[in-house]
């Protein structure tokens, strides 16, 4: 077998010279179905149609309508088979199978015996294969994975399953039944993604041999909280911190052994505290042990543009009688505590006019802050293409675009470490959640436990990571899935309320709560939280659901409406305490688009377009009918002809670009206006503190709610939720009903600031209204909102509100959190009391300019207002630009810098860069 760096490391780590690690990384395998005459060579990890592609079997399964044509594979079982393996030897007392992930089914074999069958593809499964070694020939140690097709399998169980559900409740995407198996959620379709479905090793394996008394850590948890720290309450922030460290074990352990630590800077140059852990507890398959470590010794770890994200090595040995080194592990950790605070609003929040209910908001290190984010799902189809590389490029979109969380979809698959690690280094947090969402699960025994076993690996797996900020049961369960069972059978609903209980109350939570202190659990996203807290009991938690009370604020918010009247509709938003998912579709760029079909299709109702638009759900395998897709293109097209100049150019493919544009435009706008919305909100009654909007990344190029395209390329909603995202905003609040207009200022920083601000009336043409225009002084509050400016917009000289906009602008001083430096702030928007639609444009005179010297651009608007100012770039490179899709005053240069991602023109495309505005859409050239 192929044995990469990753063989040394676990070598290093678990004591080299008294254990024997094989690894099955590689591409000594290959990939067969005998009914189909395929055998082809294969890798591990993998999955089936990358190897089939990667042998040319299969096209791009993204290309065209692959999703449907290559639904076969999908049907089909799969064989991976290893070559011989040629590091066994007979000189060991036990040998191992580990692996770390199967994609799901999978029927094991080893030199020719069959060893096991798995069904869960989020668990790690390792079996003892001692006695099979011993007896078999080195030629003759192959494995064999047999993987049988998901979908057959799930229909099979479906069929013989008496549990039952309301009609309409269970969410059907393309395959049917994913709810029956263990297997990523959204393989089996979703509303921004295909249904591949795929089989086959999708994380490394390897083969451990031991001698009696030796050690294999196939796994492990670091728990860093406060002392005497209870989940889901504020922890003391001047206690000391505890760690606690448990070891998962192949292997007996010898009497007598103890486990030593050291802790030390990142560098490995300093060590700030070692020793030996307490509280030693040995059993058969673990071993756990603790220490309190000084707060003055560590640093604390902090989110982005709130601290330092100081991180620490810890190093665990486990050392026998005699001082020998048994096993080690290392593992890259931070001191923080992160708190979903859901308690009463207190007597001093009421006295601070905070509306009556709950709180539901995230306090890092006893400090609440504004959570400002996206919801992140699978970047890809296949998991095994998803690199370090493709993760970071994202995550720096995320820094980028002034986010400091991310809510792991549920649904998806359990993130990799390296995932994890980037996130502690660039300090995003990330709300994780279990892979369950938009649907109602089996409750039979054998289904609780395979899930109780998937949780804690994953929890015990991931729990170091300071990054982590929550778990949750899953997606949408709760306001969604329960809330339709009310619906449609009410008096059923106490009998699935028991269920979806048994599961995300009885079976997932005491697996958090049994192996982590640091971190909060909720059983849904979304939900109205809990409504009590008893620790005495083995699940603490009651949820409220539907006992409410009128006037009282509880939980999170989602949010979606495809009535284009939605946007600029603050009366249409949800008031809650944070809003978890919010969003709009919109087409990716005709850059995207040439990925991944082709020329012909470039229209925005071809077959090709709409059948890649997945929403609403298609509900079942129908390849060729465009009326459920044909609904969401229509969505798309009446919010651009109610909001923005409709496009009709001559050529078809600058028709269907300036089509694509358009959407963007408008998800942007919808974006931004419900940002400004929550964000407000932190200084009115229902004190919400967070945003995330849906959905970060694409999975591949289609109609989506996805602000960066596939390849990286960002939308025009990446820019302008960056923008939104700044720590102060200037934004209006405009009631079109009775014309009346109140300008807003919001900070997010932790301490007030102070500056003026700037209003300024104009018509299209740049005339500016002096007498109209206006300036002055404010102040604001930590983590709050001021209105600053109100008037009815009638009462301005324009006499038509077709030909009025106003610019607002924001100066202020303020110090970011954990920072001694006072820095200024500045942020500009735009108002437009009618629609774009009706709008008296004008050509603005975008001229365009690239200096040699600088590498930058300056834009300027000569003859009128620039609406959504749009720097375009050539296919080929990926870069962002520091901004864009702003606006223009006339005579107002603005210089934009870009940040190249990756570029294969050496660097011409800056040749290729074009600037238009929403006056373009009004040209038939």
């Amino acid at each position: 077998m192929s044995i990469p760096v990753f063989n040394a490391f676990l070598a290093a780590t678990n004591a080299s010279a008294l254990v024997n690690i094989v690894d099955l990384v590689g591409n000594g395998w290959t990939l067969s179905n005998p009914s189909l005459n395929i055998s082809v060579p294969a890798q591990l990890p993998s999955h089936v149609h990358l190897d089939l592609l990667s042998n040319q079997v299969i096209g791009d399964p993204y290309y065209g309508l692959n999703n449907f044509n290559l639904r076969w594979v999908a049907w089909n079982n799969w064989t991976y088979t290893s070559d011989p393996i040629q590091d066994l030897t007979h000189d060991w007392d036990s040998t191992w199978l580990v692996f770390n992930g199967l994609d799901t089914f999978a029927s094991i074999a080893f030199c020719g015996e069959h060893i096991a069958n798995t069904d869960n593809q989020f668990r790690q499964y390792y079996f003892d294969v001692s006695e099979i070694v011993q007896d078999c020939a080195p030629w003759d140690r192959i494995i064999t994975l047999n993987f049988g097709s998901a979908p057959v399998i799930a229909n099979e169980i479906a069929s013989k399953s008496n549990q039952t559900w309301p009609p309409g409740v269970q969410q059907v995407y393309e395959f049917p039944n994913r709810w029956f198996i263990r297997k990523e959620q959204s393989d089996f379709g979703w509303d921004w993604g295909p249904a591949f479905a795929p089989a086959g090793p999708w994380q490394p394996a390897r083969l451990i041999q031991l001698n009696a008394g030796n050690i294999y850590v196939h796994n492990s948890i670091i728990d860093v909280h406060r002392q005497g720290q209870m989940n889901l309450l504020p922890p003391e922030q001047d206690k000391p911190w505890v760690i606690n460290v448990s070891m998962d074990l192949l292997g007996m352990p010898p009497a007598n052994i103890s486990m030593r630590y050291k802790l030390a800077d990142l560098a490995n140059t300093t060590t700030m505290a070692c020793g030996q852990l307490e509280g030693l507890n040995v059993s058969g398959k673990a071993i756990t042990g603790l220490t309190t470590i000084s707060q003055d010794i560590v640093e604390l770890w902090w989110p982005v543009n709130m601290g330092p994200q100081t991180l620490y090595h810890l190093t665990v040995d486990v050392v026998s009688a005699t001082n020998v080194t048994l096993a080690t592990i290392t593992k890259r950790i931070g001191f923080r505590t992160i708190v979903l605070n859901e308690l009463p609003i207190s007597a001093t929040q009421l006295a601070q006019g905070i509306a009556p209910g709950n709180n539901w908001h995230f306090e890092i290190n006893g400090q609440e802050f504004y959570a400002k984010g996206s919801n992140f799902i699978p970047p890809d189809a296949f998991w095994p293409r998803v690199t370090e590389v493709k993760v970071r490029q994202l995550f720096d979109s995320v820094v980028a675009g002034n986010q400091n969380m991310l809510r792991i979809w549920a649904s998806g698959a359990y993130s990799p470490d390296f995932l994890y690690d980037l996130a502690d280094e660039m300090g995003i947090l990330l709300w994780s959640e279990f892979e369950f969402g938009d649907a109602l699960y089996p409750v039979d025994q054998d289904f609780l436990e395979n899930v109780r076993r998937e949780a804690e690996y994953q929890v015990r797996r991931i729990n170091h990571h300071p990054s982590l900020a929550l778990w949750a049961g899953g997606n949408e369960l709760e306001n969604l899935e329960l809330v339709l069972v009310n619906n449609s059978a009410p008096d059923k609903l106490p009998r699935y309320m028991a269920e979806y209980e048994k599961l995300f109350l009885e079976t997932l939570s005491p697996v958090v709560f049994g192996n982590t202190k640091s971190i909060g659990y909720t059983p849904s996203s979304t939900s109205n939280g809990w409504l009590s807290l008893n620790f005495s009991n083995p699940n603490p938690i009651t949820e409220r659901y539907f006992n409410r009370t009128a006037g009282s604020i509880y939980g999170e918010t989602d949010f979606y409406n495809y009535d284009p009247s939605a946007l600029y509709n603050d009366d249409a938003y949800p008031v809650g305490r944070f809003s978890n998912e919010f969003g709009f579709h919109s087409m990716p760029s005709i850059q995207s688009w040439r990925q991944q079909i082709s020329e012909n299709d470039l229209h925005f109702n071809s077959t090709m377009v709409m059948l890649r638009n997945q929403h609403p759900p298609p509900g079942g395998l129908n390849s060729s009918d465009t009326a459920t897709s044909s609904i969401g293109q229509g969505q798309m097209t009446r919010a651009v002809q109610a909001w923005f100049p409709t496009p009709n150019k001559t050529n078809s493919a600058a028709n269907f670009s300036a089509w694509c544009h358009a959407t963007q435009l408008y998800q942007a706008e919808l974006y931004v206006s419900e940002i400004q919305f929550y964000r407000r909100g932190s200084g009115l009654p229902n004190r919400q503190l967070g945003s995330l909007y849906w959905q970060l990344e694409d999975i591949w190029v289609a109609p989506t709610w996805a602000s960066v395209e596939y390849d990286g390329r960002w939308k025009v909603v990446h820019y302008a939720v960056k923008h939104s995202y700044e720590p102060v905003i200037i934004a209006p609040h405009y009631n079109r009903t009775s014309g009346d207009l109140s300008v807003w200022v919001t900070s997010d920083l932790w301490e007030s600031v102070s500056g003026s601000i700037h209003l300024s009336w104009y018509d299209w043409t740049g005339k500016k209204y002096k007498s109209a225009s206006t300036s002055r002084n404010f102040e604001v509050g930590a983590i709050n909102s001021t209105r600053i400016f109100q008037s009815l917009v009638d009462g301005f000289p324009a006499t038509d509100l077709n030909n009025l906009v106003m610019k607002m602008e924001v100066e202020a001083e303020g110090r970011l959190p954990n920072n001694k430096t006072t820095q200024k702030f500045w942020h500009d928007n735009w108002f437009h009391p009618t629609s774009l639609s009706k709008a008296s444009l004008v050509d603005p005179g975008l001229q365009l300019q690239y200096c040699s010297t600088t590498k930058n651009f300056t834009v300027i608007a000569r003859t009128g207002i620039a609406a959504f100012v749009w720097l375009d770039y050539p296919a080929g490179p990926v870069l962002n630009f520091d901004s864009n899709g702003f606006w223009l005053a006339p005579n107002e240069p603005r210089e934009v810098s870009y940040t190249v991602i990756s570029d294969t023109t050496g660097g011409q495309w800056v040749h290729g860069v074009t600037v238009q505005s929403l006056w373009n859409l009004t040209l038939a050239d």
